[in-house]
């Protein structure tokens, strides 16, 4: 508990530096260079943490393996956008093997993923989003609506629109000496289709593919003793 206060001192110290620096060297226009350094930071005692654990061979070509499917599951349907098991997938790690593995496995699945599909400014954006939706399914996967299919569906659901919501920021951030409230709306209402999109795609893949996914992770989990000190 100790070194993750100290963790997070650090980092919150980080990001005051970085917000002072901004005004001082860039009087606030460098915003999305600000943004990357930000998610940067926010993003480091997550990956701190998961060093911290005493993590295997396994666990880690367990993670590597996963992380590679959320990738490439991307790559087949860039032709439909927002529809693809990417987030799916990283669900699926949170809630089998916490919200560590969930965040490692959801952000090394973007930058992986782009390298097929296309880096630019929206990839760090794209590690974050994805890595918290890991998360939040670890941390939420010990309630009773997360054991329940329904609970799993609407969290998948619920995400497809949070996803799209955050991811729209980096083009707003990017663009903020052109801000109106009327390019604020228009962002959003135009991702609506993509974000129903997303979301109905995760409730299709959870309800097709839930089940069987949590079988076999749980099995693997099970039987090559994975994971154990998230137990203990």
């Amino acid at each position: 508990m100790a070194k993750s206060n100290r963790y997070l001192m650090a980092v919150s110290i980080l990001i005051v530096i970085l917000l002072v620096a901004s005004i001082v060297l860039f009087q606030y226009k460098a915003y999305l260079l600000l943004s990357f350094l930000l998610i940067g930071c926010i993003m480091l005692p997550m990956f701190a943490r998961f060093e911290m654990k005493e993590i295997g061979g396994r666990e880690i070509v367990m993670l590597a393996m996963l992380a590679a499917i959320a990738a490439v599951g991307r790559v087949p349907f860039a032709g439909l956008p927002s529809v693809q098991p990417t987030t799916f997938v990283i669900i699926m790690v949170g809630l089998v093997f916490g919200a560590e593995s969930g965040f490692l496995v959801g952000a090394v699945a973007a930058i992986v993923s782009n390298i097929f599909l296309g880096q630019g400014p929206w990839t760090p954006w794209q590690m974050y989003a994805w890595g918290m939706v890991g998360m939040t399914a670890g941390l939420l996967r010990n309630t009773w609506w997360m054991s329940k299919l329904w609970g799993k569906c609407v969290f998948g659901f619920v995400w497809g629109y949070l996803f799209g919501w955050f991811m729209n920021m980096w083009i707003i951030v990017g663009n903020l000496e052109s801000f109106s409230w009327e390019f604020f709306t228009g962002i959003y209402v135009a991702s609506i289709y993509f974000d129903l999109a997303h979301g109905l795609s995760n409730v299709f893949f959870l309800l097709v593919f839930g089940v069987s996914w949590m079988r076999i992770l749980e099995r693997f989990k099970k039987k090559y003793g994975l994971f154990d000190f998230q137990r203990a």
